[in-house]
């Protein structure tokens, strides 16, 4: 069988690559815009009844949880840093079966992530104006994210810091009208919302397992490897920074929404608190201007999920998994404008059902993605390269440990719809996979990583050392190195 690495299309060596352009801050820019710092409004209403009115507590024991994971992708975007996320750590933890139907579950997720923001685009648009039908809505914010998504990451960028600039500024004005309109401050009606109340633990835990979904999208920076400047160094930081400051956001946001509605059942519509917190606070003024600003953090984050996904179904198709065709880059932009288009076809399918159908099919893939993820770091890590002295051993495995465990919490809070879907979807994966194995061979865009890791243990065992050589936390080549490989920038 002939074993030599057929160049993909569009993303071989001599052929277009993607566009090294981003830096530090626009990747916290993209993460905080793919979770959506505003995104806390949608779940306010049902986290804060379920924890009996102590919502920021349940926001800091969720984003605890969240951060042992964004961690583990930390780490793993170190030694692998390929565009593809959890698709790439889990075919270079486990092989390339695993690593694909990884790829798969993380499409249910990315796939279905889009269709929430235009839905509730539809949504938001319609209340503010009645004469505009939500479809209509839908298809407009539809067809916005797909040419998004084609003039790439240079441009988006832009369009990001705009967006979380003017999230935060909203979320400010909020904090601060909500301080000079509490009708009793104190400070202990500051301290009791992120305190435990007469229930105990077991509500903001509870609560906290709904809440930990608003942190769902900082994987979508673990995607962007190869549009990064400086991959290894700044993609962890970009994932770590954003989920630490997407959760203090949502911490601020809940204690100053505790503030200005002390007793949360006065609160007349649960499934709309955000607007209605929001006129109380700044009057119809904030109102609207929440409703505006919240329009153009649906559009990007819908933008930002569907360019994580076109990655990921991209990285398949360069490897050979899926169709070659979908790993084909726009010339000029330098994008997957193929996976981007048909992640856009796919997306019609918001037209015809409802948001709680497309969030059912959210956090399955998400759940399966980052429990890897965390097995795949102790796998690569710490028995691969054997990275267990001085805080290896925190790092490698007692961290990845209590992001598994975490993620096994949450999924205590999954409907049995969501079981159930999950699996039919993993189930077509199987035979997709075993569809396109033969065709696809075993040379993946991941090989350089593994002659890499090889060389390392083999220097390892050689030396008796802990270091691996060329790296003090990369396990491997520097990136330039690592780059002429795998055919990159």
């Amino acid at each position: 069988m002939n074993t030599k690495p057929k160049p993909a299309a569009g993303g071989s060596s001599g052929g277009p690559t993607l566009k090294r352009v981003l830096g530090l801050p626009s990747l916290v820019a993209f993460g905080l815009t793919s979770m959506g710092i505003l995104s806390v409004v949608a779940v306010y209403g049902a986290g804060t009844e379920i924890s009996d009115g102590h919502l920021p507590a349940a926001y800091l024991a969720a984003l605890v949880a969240m951060l042992f994971t964004a961690h583990s992708y930390g780490q793993m975007a170190r030694h692998v840093p390929v565009t593809g996320g959890a698709y790439a750590y889990a075919s270079r933890a486990f092989g390339h079966p695993v690593g694909f139907l990884v790829g798969w579950a993380m499409m249910l997720d990315y796939l279905f992530l889009p269709m929430v923001n235009f839905l509730l685009f539809g949504l938001y648009l319609n209340s503010l104006l009645p004469g505009i039908p939500p479809q209509l809505a839908v298809l407009l914010c539809l067809l916005a994210v797909g040419v998004f998504s084609v003039i790439g990451v240079g441009w988006i960028k832009r369009m990001n810091f705009v967006v979380v600039s003017a999230s935060v500024a909203v979320i400010l004005v909020f904090v601060v009208l909500a301080i000079l309109n509490a009708p009793k401050l104190s400070l202990e009606n500051v301290v009791r919302p992120l305190s435990l109340g007469d229930g105990g633990i077991a509500p903001v835990m509870a609560a906290a397992a709904i809440v930990a979904f608003a942190f769902l999208g900082f994987d979508g920076v673990s995607t962007l490897s190869e549009e990064a400047r400086n991959p290894k160094r700044d993609i962890p930081r970009g994932i770590i920074l954003s989920t630490l400051f997407a959760g203090l956001g949502y911490t601020l946001f809940s204690v100053a929404g505790s503030l200005i509605a002390p007793e949360w059942r006065t609160i007349q519509n649960l499934d709309a608190a955000g607007t209605e917190l929001m006129q109380a606070a700044g009057g119809d003024v904030l109102m609207v201007v929440f409703v505006v600003v919240n329009l153009g953090g649906l559009v990007l984050c819908g933008t930002a999920a569907q360019m994580s996904v076109s990655r990921v179904i991209y990285a398949m198709g360069r490897d050979g998994i899926l169709p070659s065709v979908l790993a084909r880059l726009q010339p000029r932009f330098r994008t997957p404008y193929v996976a981007a288009l048909a992640v856009s076809a796919v997306s019609l399918v918001a037209l015809f059902i409802t948001l709680e159908q497309a969030v059912f099919m959210i956090n399955f893939g998400a759940l399966i993605a980052f429990a890897v993820v965390n097995l795949a770091t102790i796998k690569v890590l710490f028995f691969d390269l054997r990275k267990r002295g001085g805080v290896g051993i925190l790092r490698n495995l007692v961290l990845p440990l209590l992001g598994f465990a975490s993620i096994a919490w949450l999924w205590t809070s999954l409907a049995w719809f969501t079981y159930l879907l999950g699996a039919a979807w993993l189930a077509v994966g199987v035979v997709v996979l075993v569809l396109r194995r033969s065709k696809a061979g075993n040379q993946l865009a991941l090989d350089f990583d593994d002659a890499v890791t090889s060389h390392a243990v083999t220097s390892h065992a050689a030396t008796g050392g802990d270091a691996t050589p060329g790296s003090d936390e990369t396990g491997g080549s520097t990136p330039s190195q690592s780059a002429e490989g795998a055919g990159i920038r």
